[in-house]
């Protein structure tokens, strides 16, 4: 039979059943859609888009200053290696060993995103993703829910219906983001290169191959792509961090200093949490520059610079709820700055990892997790209890690929520790070049807290002053995440 007699119109369910388990009628299952290889050709250029959105986003997130977009690229470069990782199964799903994923599918596609990547400015570059390479994603993958067969392809369609709509939300987010940090005047600026990546995308056959449009080869010479590129670690933050080398108070000496009762130590604790911006500006160097792993290892790493964000974000809203400008306090980033200015991107993960294990004992997030509780402040409770839980997770992605490469964990815990004292906290030669006052901001943050709450200081906690020079012998430090 070479052609299909009934329409299935007038085909009835029992009792009047949804058909096909709901998913779709049976006139749409009856239509042609898409062969295996034709489906497996859209998904690999799918998947190609995902990966290269993964690596612009996160390529960003150290040298971008501006915190709300360091946040938004923690985010957002994680849920792209999830997608990928989707992508991925659902083509080794379909008689596709050896995969090819790491082939490029188009070499225009390839240009189209290295003009995004490499372009110089952050305007530029949130156009170029989230106004024109997401929503084309976005086309294509609504395309491909219509042109396939979904009860065929159904492994495929869920997939990209999941996809669609954290798509959606990328695209919404990303209009906010251009209009409030480009304007329509600098976007119109940007109009012979938005020009230039629309015809990528058309020499390209649009995101999925699908169309073949006349475009000369005079409208796609690149001008960025062509430029060699290279990532840039330098870790900046904008304007409201206005003292970055300021270590004039040690967090951990406080919070762990049985002096003080828990109650007296919310606003200490969110500014350990906010302080974790420097995590994601750090985790964020060693997937740019740890090529050839396994793509579950980009996801891994990936969720959990996005729970490091997740975490400064915590410690933001805290303040906020205690009524606190948090750009008041000094929130500096020589961590990061350290760790990638001077350490390769084994060893920065190696610190990371020693780090991740000096918070295990019941000394560290556990007892975190007490004084939130003990503070009877809800949201320090309820934002340790899930930031202990993220630290499980995150040893365990330790033990998955750092500890993997090592002799034995021992081995591991020790070359982390000797990575992170090869790291120069110089603060007294950036305090005589004039780059901080290496202030102890305390005492006036406390105050301005405790009006604010209505009662009265602590003198004991007006007087406090330990700062990483000038630390008590009797109290141990736990280094920073």
């Amino acid at each position: 039979m070479d052609r299909i007699i009934d329409s299935g119109a007038n085909y009835k369910t029992y009792q009047g059943l949804p058909p096909l388990a709901g998913m779709a009628t049976i006139q749409d299952a009856m239509r042609r859609g898409l062969t295996v290889d034709e489906c497996v050709c859209r998904l690999k250029r799918f998947h190609y888009a995902f990966k290269r959105l993964h690596e612009i986003l996160n390529n960003q997130i150290p040298s971008e200053p501006i915190y709300e977009l360091k946040m938004a690229f923690s985010l957002h470069s994680y849920l792209c290696s999830e997608h990928a990782a989707s992508l991925r199964k659902r083509v080794g799903e379909m008689r596709e060993p050896p995969l090819g994923l790491n082939k490029v599918p188009d070499a225009h596609l390839e240009t189209f995103f290295d003009e995004i990547r490499n372009a110089p400015t952050t305007g530029e570059r949130l156009v170029g993703t989230y106004a024109i390479a997401i929503p084309a994603l976005y086309e294509a993958m609504e395309r491909h829910i219509a042109d396939t067969n979904p009860l065929a392809d159904q492994p495929s369609v869920r997939v990209c219906k999941f996809a669609l709509v954290e798509l959606e939300e990328l695209i919404n987010y990303g209009k906010d983001a251009v209009a409030a940090v480009v304007g329509s005047g600098a976007a119109g600026a940007m109009v012979e290169w938005k020009r230039l990546l629309s015809n990528l995308l058309k020499k390209a056959g649009t995101l999925d191959g699908t169309t073949d449009a006349e475009v000369s080869e005079s409208e796609i010479v690149p001008l960025y792509a062509a430029r060699d590129y290279a990532f840039d670690g330098g870790v900046r933050r904008d304007e409201r961090f206005y003292d970055p080398y300021n270590m004039g108070v040690n967090a951990e000496v406080y919070l762990y200093d049985r002096e003080f009762d828990d109650a007296s130590k919310v606003l200490m604790m969110f500014y350990k949490r906010l302080r974790e911006i420097d995590v994601p500006e750090m985790m964020a160097s060693i997937i740019a520059e740890t090529p050839d792993k396994p793509w579950d290892y980009y996801v891994d790493m990936s969720r959990q610079l996005w729970d490091e964000a997740r975490h400064a974000m915590m410690g933001e809203v805290g303040f906020i709820s205690l009524g606190i400008d948090w750009s008041k306090v000094p929130v500096n980033f020589t961590w990061s700055l350290g760790l990638n200015t001077q350490l390769t991107p084994i060893e920065r993960h190696a610190v990371l990892y020693y780090i991740e294990q000096g918070l295990m004992p019941k000394s560290g997030k556990r007892r975190e997790w007490e004084i939130g509780v003990a503070s009877k402040n809800p949201l320090s409770g309820l934002f340790q209890d899930y930031d202990w839980a993220d630290e499980v997770l995150h040893s365990h992605i330790g033990r998955r690929w750092y500890i993997s490469d090592r002799e034995s964990p021992q081995e591991a815990v020790a070359y982390g520790d000797a990575c992170w004292s090869k790291v120069l906290m110089g603060w007294k030669e950036w305090r005589d070049q004039g780059l901080t006052e290496h202030r102890n901001w305390w005492p006036e943050i406390y105050k301005e807290a405790c009006e604010k709450a209505g009662f009265d200081p602590d003198p004991k906690q007006l007087a406090y002053n330990v700062s990483y020079e000038t630390q008590r012998p009797d109290l141990k430090t736990i280094p920073a995440e």
